[in-house]
């Protein structure tokens, strides 16, 4: 399948493309487009290259006997800062102000041009912690939960307020919420490893109480939390039900007319 190198480029940033975080065989590349591995590593060297200046991440490659190379995603700081002005100036408007001082985002977290960027910067936050699974709650966590699955390379396990037969045999927790009701909430058994290194994932914190459930059925499940992450934080409360989380933005003034969502500094 020997062909142009221009063609060849195309073909081989396509194939990284399409599965971030995992290993690329530069030997099977080197098959299928019938030239050495050298000339592929040449490629690989150029397509890091462009990447890395778009942005977007860059190539890794294993030196050792596999001899592959993986795209691992990474939004620049630029692109990073940019993306968020645009999505504070979107949150921004007086409509989507609602009562107690909320604002509306699921137009946001549902339309995949902004989800999928949404799940790049929270895995380019947790890129070194190197989960195993990204852990999310339903629903409007569930979006963001999968991009950021999807960049990381890794699978998504959803925890669910109640349990629905085709998730098969499952595992509840009950946790208290805000107002000091207790809620159950529940994970497959089939979703979650023991020993497993969990990335937290939650669309929306206001005291902490969702994120801090999905800390329970991870430790219920023997695994191990190393990073929380969330997409709008509010300020308030300031002492929340967990510590050492990490939000793209912060919703400041909850609760009152004029909320003010900025990015999380």
């Amino acid at each position: 399948m020997k062909g142009q190198r221009t063609e060849r480029l195309i073909r081989t940033v396509s194939r990284f493309l399409v599965a971030p975080s995992r290993q690329i065989s530069l030997t099977a590349l080197s098959g299928d487009f019938g030239v050495s591995k050298t000339v592929i590593s040449d490629d690989v060297v150029m397509i890091d290259a462009a990447l890395t200046q778009e942005g977007l991440g860059g190539i890794q490659v294993d030196r050792g006997r596999t001899g592959g190379a993986s795209f691992v995603p990474a939004m620049s700081d630029e692109m990073k800062k940019q993306f968020f002005e645009e999505i504070v100036a979107l949150l921004s408007h007086e409509d989507r102000i609602l009562p107690g001082g909320l604002i509306y985002y699921s137009d946001i977290i549902f339309n995949p041009y902004y989800a999928s960027r949404l799940g790049l910067a929270m895995a380019t936050l947790f890129q070194n912690a190197k989960p195993d699974i990204v852990m999310t709650s339903e629903v409007k966590g569930i979006p963001l939960g999968l991009f950021t699955a999807y960049s990381l390379g890794v699978p998504l396990a959803v925890c669910r307020f109640r349990n629905r037969p085709s998730d098969g045999s499952a595992v509840a927790v009950h946790f208290p919420t805000k107002t000091g009701e207790v809620r159950p909430m529940y994970m497959g058994t089939k979703q979650l490893k023991r020993g497993s290194q969990v990335l937290v994932v939650d669309d929306f914190m206001r005291g902490g109480s969702t994120a801090a459930g999905m800390l329970l059925v991870a430790k219920e499940f023997g695994a191990e939390v190393c990073g929380i992450g969330v997409f709008l934080a509010a300020a308030e409360p300031e002492e929340k039900a967990v510590s050492n989380y990490t939000a793209l933005l912060r919703l400041k003034g909850m609760g009152k007319s004029s909320p003010e969502v900025c990015i999380w500094e």
